[in-house]
């Protein structure tokens, strides 16, 4: 098991920077995302180094920057959980429109996750 995951949208956001930067440079995106992904790595044994940003969300989420993106991620969490990877110089409401966008889709899925367990309560 890794020390890290992804949020699914984070993923995307990995390979939507990539395909952006390979459109001019194929080295430069397979730089680039190793950067994120060894930046990403450094912070499984310290996760609390990260910054918070209350400008962007309430919750515990702590950010680093690699190049001109922005990692954000929840500390508490085992693995690491990456939430999401954003251009740094992306208006503040759109990156904090993004974070509430997944975490209300990560409330969604626990509430449903939470109505398909069966009930393990002793019958009368």
């Amino acid at each position: 098991m890794s020390a890290y995951d992804f949020h699914p949208e984070a993923r995307v956001d990995l390979d939507e920077i990539w395909e952006f930067i390979r459109a001019d440079n194929l080295d430069a995106a397979d730089r680039v995302i190793a950067e994120i992904l060894s930046a990403i790595r450094a912070l499984v044994p310290f996760p609390r180094q990260g910054h918070r940003r209350p400008d962007l969300t309430s919750r515990p989420l702590r950010f680093t920057r690699v190049r001109e993106y922005l990692v954000a991620y929840a500390p508490d969490e085992r693995p690491l959980w990456v939430v999401a990877v954003m251009h740094g110089r992306r208006s503040p409401r759109v990156m904090a429109a993004i974070l509430r966008s997944r975490e209300e889709a990560a409330l969604t899925a626990e509430a449903v996750t939470a109505q398909e367990r069966p009930n393990h309560e002793p019958s009368p």
